[in-house]
């Protein structure tokens, strides 16, 4: 399985940016999805945004559509979920996770034996 180390998370006010990275180990297959989930406390995980690794296609949550934007670098070997304009609401821990396949559901990472980062916690202050 590869193995994923997300940084960028932190503290910021509301209205202001944060940018998380996922550096994925080990070779990443041009086909391969890349996506970044959150899990705030007392609730499920939800899908935030996934992209292709090729960069083709991406998918985002409709709370955070036009806010938020993933991007990979493969140069770098790193994803990225730029998050603009914050909200309390946006408060938790980001997943970065990895499939061999389109991933808009937690439950599809694990089916598809994907892989999760250890996560990154986001704070939003009012």
């Amino acid at each position: 399985q590869v193995q994923l180390v997300e940084s960028g998370g932190g503290l910021v006010q509301a209205g202001g940016s944060l940018r998380l990275s996922c550096a994925p180990s080990g070779r990443i297959f041009s086909s391969a999805y890349m996506g970044w989930f959150r899990q705030a406390p007392g609730k499920e995980r939800e899908f935030v945004a996934s992209i292709r690794w090729s960069g083709s296609m991406t998918y985002y949550a409709d709370s955070v559509k036009g806010r938020f934007t993933i991007s990979t670098d493969n140069a770098k070997n790193t994803v990225y979920l730029q998050m603009n304009s914050l909200k309390p609401e946006d408060t938790a821990v980001y997943y970065c996770a990895s499939a061999p396949a389109p991933i808009t559901r937690a439950s599809a990472v694990t089916s598809s034996k994907g892989s999760w980062g250890q996560g990154t916690q986001v704070t939003v202050s009012s």
